[in-house]
């Protein structure tokens, strides 16, 4: 019986149109990248304690994108290396990931938009 009202939820959900994150095509994120996980965590916290992202990204993120305040536009699946996208994927809008290490260093994500 379990079993047959959680079928009919999760057919409820899928034919309502209800989105899960997982369904989203294309982000909008601004990101700063950094050296060290040290200084990830100390401009992650000045941030979270009312800092302008954007600000910071223009005095210290190592991408030329940190000119424009970290502005990475929109991307899709596969575009990005995995654990920066997985990041940005599940980043609620208006969100800061927490540091996200890749090859190229430490990033810091702010997800603008999800479409």
């Amino acid at each position: 019986m379990i079993k047959n009202i959680c079928k009919l939820l999760i057919m409820f959900v899928m034919l309502s149109g209800i989105v899960f994150a997982e369904d989203f095509e294309t982000v909008h994120a601004e990101h700063i990248l950094v050296k060290t996980a040290a200084e990830a965590q100390q401009i992650k916290k000045a941030i979270d304690e009312g800092g302008s992202f954007e600000d910071y990204a223009r005095m210290y993120s190592l991408c030329p994108s940190g000119r424009n305040g970290g502005d990475l536009g929109y991307f899709g699946k596969g575009q990005m290396v995995k654990e920066f996208e997985k990041a940005a994927f599940s980043t609620p809008v208006g969100g800061v990931s927490n540091p996200v290490y890749t090859q190229f260093g430490w990033h810091l994500i702010k997800v603008i938009d999800k479409q």
